[in-house]
């Protein structure tokens, strides 16, 4: 990377555009930083390590506003980053994202007539890969886009070979530590994906269902459960009541007929039942459900499945070969005419999990699949939170972690699909099992009787390698040496569960104890202006891009950091990425300006004794800026940052030091000279605040300014110290005139450019050099022999007399005050009047008596600020 120190100034250009158009500037800048090598990070470099290693998107993906977000705050960290001096290091890549890959894949499969299983697995991969090759990776183009400052040459992939080595050598290593193994229990099974998923992928959501009571046994010998799965009870091998249950104790232990079959089950007693719910008797399908699953286990109970894959009947009798929706009505169906039906309820409304690709209903599933022992490697994830060796940020978040970490079930690592990194495990004929490491030969071949197993490990084992695989790991490589660990983990609070603890548990076992990352910064979702959650089905998707194109990827990136605040939604609309984009152009108008009036960077800054109260002013404001951005920078309050650096550009420097120098570069002399050079010092510092945020018109600006190489490379101001309390004070007094008078002529209803004799009285304040830029401003003309004072304004102790006379047509103005006063007086009264009902203000809602006292506040402002109109006007 080219060093900041090396920078080689041209000649600075007062030359540029009249109008700012990202189009033409953003993609060739962008590919310029990229050739130039400025995100490049060096692992030999003496510079301290910063890394951050992106969230890998899905192959499959493309970029959405929540990607734009995350990746806004983590460009504008590690380009902060950089300027300070570090080794900046910020890693790309992508996750080979199984079931969606595949689906992809199968798709385009089957629009030509054929399935994987015409292909077989190699061929299938091998299409995979191709497909990989030609469609995937298009939001990799979009991040250049929007100009992520990524080192593009260690891109990684999850399935890479380097990756995939990485996730063969800790399945090994957790293997031999007995942290993996190979169990039949109940999963989460996807009947559309033909996988087994995570509980973290299932997403719950209240359906219509039905809620069955059905009678088990016969005559004295009866019990009543209620399903809303009826066709499970095909596969129910017990019922179970509480052993404290006086109405069931003569039936523990004895068997009672089963409905609809030739079998007769157990009834057992288990404290897993609550005798207060419903009849206090629960079938119990161990094969399809995981609490019946853990009843059956303690009680040596059969498991019986009675569904295929696709979740269709396989029990030899009437139902088998139905869907098990069209079983479920089959068996009520049955039942009734049986008479085995005591009630039903629908709609029965109640919460069903669903996979979170297709929205396919998931059915629980007794399967054979491999498991991790999360235990000792949750608390592990756990107590470095704990002890402090990990922050998480906002640390009201910490609660959301530790309830997933100190409660974890052993995660099922296995799926039955052929896209992603097979488990490396070998079955032999006569029943041996053997894992094997990377650098390690399978222990004998096909023809010998051996075969791999069959499945693939859940996507989020290899990416929980993330942070240290994309950096060499298992080698010891240079990269690992020197950015691990991470500095920061940006991303969203609703992936806690999905990644992070994963990357904690990983990290911290397969690095010997060490962290993966210092801190984990968690961010909000973004959500459109009505803070709604945006979704195809609610019509408000936006497409980041065409708001790129339409407005520029500053204006994007802009909106977005000035909506993140730690932990919280974004709202976002339109409207404020136009803000955003007015505010672009306001930078790059106020900049042109200074460059046309001679603002430089050359040489030191004058001494202060040298400069006016203005130009120490806006001096000691830049330094408390860069001061609070700082602060914010340090504590991830990216809004708060985004927002100070909006105020202090647009009002501070555009709206008021501009505008005065206006006057003091007329006047010209030395005073314009330290001006000029304040000036320039003010953009040059302003522009490198804002280019974390906003890159592409600082860089285009900045160059321009200063005539340096790129402010991608330029140094980080820091704050130097300099304070001017009296200048602050004289500033705000020489504002309030300006604004109070600004006030009185709108009030008045004159026009902004109308010109209006006045007397100023500034004597005994630190106001009289300043005479000219309040006149300059105000349109403010000296006094003629015919003056005669119409309104007299005293402000900040000075005194400004102005002559409204055949200016305004005063009777008129004073009747349409009179209007207003008695329209604020009669709110006013209503007001009151509501305020002191004690009936009404019983019964009234909280909010409504609220609304009436805020009504009450603006109708007495309203008042007051009319009746200072009417007084100032002349008389008619």
């Amino acid at each position: 990377m080219t060093e900041n120190a090396q920078q080689q100034p041209t000649a600075p250009s007062t030359e540029l555009p009249t109008q700012y158009a990202p189009a033409d500037v953003e993609g060739p800048l962008y590919e310029r930083w990229v050739e130039r090598g400025y995100f490049a990070a060096d692992a030999k470099s003496d510079k301290p390590a910063y890394t951050i290693v992106i969230p890998p998107p899905n192959v499959t993906g493309s970029l959405h506003l929540g990607h734009a977000f995350q990746h806004t705050l983590m460009d504008a960290l590690t380009r902060r980053k950089r300027m300070q001096g570090f080794e900046s290091l910020w890693l790309p890549g992508m996750d080979h994202a199984g079931i969606a890959t595949q689906n992809k894949v199968e798709q385009q499969l089957a629009e030509e007539g054929k399935s994987r299983q015409d292909l077989g697995r190699e061929e299938f991969v091998e299409r995979v890969w191709q497909w990989k090759e030609e469609y995937g990776g298009r939001i990799l183009g979009q991040m250049r886009r929007l100009g992520d400052g990524v080192d593009w040459d260690r891109e990684r992939f999850t399935m890479d070979e380097g990756l995939s080595k990485a996730v063969q050598t800790i399945f090994k290593k957790l293997y031999d530590d007995e942290l993996i193994y190979r169990a039949e229990r109940i999963i989460n099974w996807c009947p559309r994906c033909l996988t087994a998923i995570s509980d973290i992928e299932v997403e719950y959501q209240e359906d219509d269902g039905e809620l069955v009571s059905i009678k088990y046994g016969e005559g004295d010998e009866t019990l009543v459960v209620a399903t809303t799965r009826a066709e499970t009870m095909l596969g129910d091998t017990a019922v179970a009541v509480h052993p404290d249950d006086e109405r069931y104790k003569h039936l523990v232990g004895r068997r009672i007929k089963l409905p609809l079959t030739d079998r007769t089950i157990l009834v057992v007693a288990d404290t897993h039942v609550d005798p207060e719910f419903g009849t206090g008797a629960v079938k119990v399908t161990p094969a399809h459900d995981p609490n019946d699953f853990a009843i059956g286990q303690r009680h040596g109970l059969e498991s019986i499945t009675v569904m295929d894959e696709r979740a269709v009947i396989t029990v030899h009798g009437p139902f088998e070969g139905l869907d098990r929706f069209e079983a479920r009505s089959a068996i009520v169906a049955a039942l009734r005419s049986q008479g085995r039906i005591v009630a039903e309820k629908r709609p029965y409304v109640h919460s069903v999990g669903h996979c979170s690709r297709c929205k396919t209903t998931v059915e629980p599933r007794l399967s054979m699949q491999w498991w991790v022992k999360v235990a000792p490697l949750a608390k592990a994830a756990g107590d470095a939170v704990r002890d402090g060796r990990v922050k998480i940020h906002p640390e009201d978040m910490s609660k959301r972690y530790f309830d997933w970490v100190d409660n974890m079930h052993d995660w099922c690592i296995s799926r039955q699909l052929w896209w992603g990194h097979r488990i490396p495990v070998w079955y032999g004929p006569e029943g041996q099992v053997v894992c094997v490491g990377p650098d390690e030969e399978p222990p004998g071949t096909e023809a010998e009787g051996w075969k791999q197993d069959t499945d693939v490990l859940d996507t989020w084992f290899s990416s929980g390698l993330w942070p240290f695989s994309t950096l060499g790991w298992p080698e010891q490589t240079a990269d690992l040496r020197k950015f691990y660990p991470t500095d920061v983990l940006l991303t969203g609070h609703d992936i806690i569960f999905f990644w992070v603890a994963r990357m904690m548990m990983f990290g911290l076992y397969a690095m010997d104890g060490e962290v993966p990352f210092k801190t984990i910064a968690l961010t909000g979702l973004v959500r459109d202006e009505r803070g709604k959650k945006m979704s195809k089905s609610f019509g408000n998707v936006v497409d980041p891009l065409d708001w790129m194109d339409k407005y520029g990827s500053d204006a994007v990136r802009f909106t977005l950091a000035r909506g993140a605040n730690p932990g919280t939604d974004v709202p976002i609309g339109e409207e404020w990425v136009q803000a955003s984009r007015n505010f672009a152009n306001k930078i790059w108008n106020a900049t042109r300006f200074a460059l046309m009036n001679g603002a430089t960077v050359e040489g030191p800054l004058p001494d202060p004794a040298e400069m006016s109260a203005t130009d120490r002013w806006i001096l000691s404001r830049l330094n408390e800026t860069v001061a609070e951005v700082d602060a914010f920078y340090d504590d991830f309050q990216f809004a708060k940052l985004s927002d100070a650096l909006f105020h202090f550009a647009w009002d501070e420097v555009f709206d008021w030091y501009v505008e005065l120098s206006k006057t003091t570069f007329q006047e010209g002399g030395r005073g314009a000279e330290v001006s000029r050079r304040v000036l320039g010092e003010v953009l040059d510092v302003t522009l490198k605040l804002l280019h974390p945020v906003v890159p592409f018109v600082t860089d285009t600006l900045w160059t321009t300014l200063t005539g340096g190489e790129s402010v991608v490379i330029a140094d980080w101001p820091a704050d130097s110290g300099f304070r001017d309390e009296a200048a602050e004070r004289e500033i705000e007094s020489l504002q309030s005139v300006i604004t109070e008078v600004r006030r009185f002529r709108a009030d008045q209803g004159l026009q902004p450019g109308q010109r209006v004799p006045a007397r100023l009285t500034l004597d005994g304040t630190a106001l009289a050099p300043h005479e000219a830029a309040i006149r300059q401003l105000l349109r403010l003309q000296p006094e003629g022999d015919a003056f005669a004072a119409t309104a007299t304004l005293p402000v900040a102790g000075a005194t400004v007399a102005l002559d409204l006379s055949g200016t305004i047509d005063v009777a008129a103005e004073r009747k349409r005050l009179a209007k207003d006063l008695a329209a604020a007086e009669k709110e006013k009264a209503q007001a009151t009047g509501k305020l002191g009902n004690e009936a009404f203000l019983a019964k009234a809602p909280d909010n409504v008596v609220e609304k009436i006292r805020t009504r009450l506040a603006k109708a007495d402002e309203d008042i007051a600020r009319i009746r200072t109109q009417l007084d100032r006007l002349p008389q008619a």
